[in-house]
């Protein structure tokens, strides 16, 4: 078996968890729904008749995956469309929660610290009674949720152009989100981006706080990875997002800073994570990454012209704590970094080779030495409607294919070999999120308990949206067992 020594600094990942809101009040307040809403107001109508239950997301087959509740291999089992086949799980599973938008919303004040958010005084009681139950929800988070303003308030602040109205799924308007008018970096629909993004992340982190029994103190510094842009219009997106989701967690021992690679960040993060602690200069870092709300209903056209729910309705998060060796955890192997380099050039030939071949070959491993492949795990249910198929399975077929190229395998079994290193997309279309790191919860618990080997962990970036440059981008490791187990 091809390994590494190990000293007892090497780094390992000690606890992941995630975390769904379920939104579908904000699916209008998406990029791609606000504009279109902005040209046809009729469009508001036609998205509200497509919106869906609290109960039906939560029983969701995709949703149960990215929380844990079945492993993505079981998606095969369920008829498709996975929507006309939800389970019954509780909110609470496995890896994580799914929260409701009235507690949600609730979320969104609490983590607003400069009174942007004005609730309904009604809704504020509602969302009062409902977040009162919640284990990670803190006595010092409700003192945040005040007594609230009367509708009236509402419907006049909501008309303003600085304001932006929010509405539950059935189109009661509960609140509005206060921007700067002078500062569009600061512009209500920004600030409501940030907000969420912010509340995502913590609920995720807190998950894992508590469900890893971590002492907030001992973790030394945080590397957020959302897609969200902090700051005003001297410094746009200048950050610091981890430090004010560490600031809502208790971490006063931390400090951190925002790692910005579009879809790659998380990888990105992780291992530079995993080098900190592995240089000894801490302990423990915490990766999270909060939700983009902006991507709320990219595809929502798509739903409507197939008549399905808008299933593009949950925002999603994640949190990663990467300590020393501790003879137990995943290990990740330092010497499988792959990253696409700058000189490598775009072509698809040159980001698999960088970024899978390259690193497989350094360390000696075969394809199949990788008991699982995770890269764009993008739910198909939601990108096939919109013309984009199934992307996740593109991607196996691929991997498949370098494997032939390899002559590990012959072209017939090019099938076999993409359904047992691969698995069936299960993850919202958020960027950031989709990018392997839902199946890090599970990789976890089969590298510990179970029958896995290795998982490789495989995020590619498009740079070019930003205009800056035409490059792509993409990062990888290897998760290993740890071999004291």
């Amino acid at each position: 078996m091809n390994t590494i020594t190990l000293g007892n600094r090497h780094p390992v990942i000690m606890g992941v968890r995630y975390f769904l809101a379920h939104a579908p009040g904000l699916v209008r307040n998406g990029h791609k729904p606000s504009v279109d809403i902005s040209r046809t107001p009729s469009v508001t109508e036609d998205i509200a008749s497509h919106l869906r239950t609290f109960e039906n997301a939560v029983g969701y087959p995709p949703n149960r995956a990215y929380l844990g509740d079945i492993f993505p291999d079981q998606l095969r089992d369920i008829d498709r469309p996975w929507f006309q086949h939800n389970g019954t799980s509780e909110r609470r599973q496995r890896h994580g929660d799914i929260m409701p938008e009235a507690e949600l919303l609730g979320m969104l004040k609490i983590s607003d610290v400069f009174d942007s958010v004005w609730l309904e005084e009604s809704f504020v009681r509602e969302s009062k009674a409902a977040l009162e139950s919640h284990p990670l929800i803190q006595p010092t988070d409700m003192e945040k949720l005040s007594e609230g303003h009367s509708y009236s308030i509402i419907e006049e602040q909501s008309a303003n152009e600085s304001a932006m109205p929010l509405f539950l799924r059935d189109g009661r308007l509960v609140g509005c989100v206060n921007g700067a008018e002078e500062d569009e970096a600061l512009s209500a629909h920004v600030l409501l981006e940030n907000l969420a993004c912010k509340a995502t992340a913590t609920m995720a982190l807190r998950t894992l706080l508590s469900d890893g029994g971590f002492d907030p103190a001992g973790v030394q510094y945080i590397l957020n990875t959302g897609e969200e842009a902090v700051g005003d219009s001297f410094q746009r997106g200048g950050g610091n997002m981890a430090k004010a989701v560490g600031e809502m967690c208790g971490l006063e021992n931390s400090t951190g800073s925002d790692v910005k690679a579009f879809c790659c960040a998380p990888v990105h993060a992780l291992v530079l994570a995993s080098t900190m602690v592995s240089a000894g200069l801490y302990d423990q870092v915490a990766v999270v990454g909060g939700c983009s709300l902006a991507k709320l209903g990219m595809n929502y056209q798509g739903h409507l012209n197939a008549d399905q729910p808008i299933i593009e309705d949950v925002l999603a998060s994640f949190a990663v704590i990467i300590g020393a060796d501790d003879g137990e955890s995943p290990v990740i192997r330092l010497d499988s970094i792959g990253g696409h380099n700058i000189g490598a050039g775009s072509s698809l030939r040159a980001i698999t080779r960088t970024l899978i071949t390259d690193p497989l070959d350094r360390v000696g491993l075969k394809f199949g030495d990788i008991d699982k492949y995770a890269i764009e795990l993008q739910n198909p249910e939601i990108t096939e409607p919109s013309g984009a198929g199934d992307v996740t399975e593109r991607n196996y077929r691929l991997i498949a294919g370098l494997a032939v190229q390899a002559n590990e395998i012959k072209r017939d079994e090019l099938q076999n070999f993409s359904q047992k290193h691969g698995m069936p997309g299960f993850s919202s279309t958020q960027g950031h999120i989709a990018s392997a790191i839902p199946f890090l919860g599970h990789a976890t618990d089969g590298l510990t308990s179970g029958d896995i080997q290795r998982v490789m962990f495989i995020a590619k970036g498009s740079l070019f949206l930003g205009k800056m440059t035409q490059m792509s981008d993409g990062f990888s490791f290897i998760l290993e067992r740890n071999p004291s187990r």
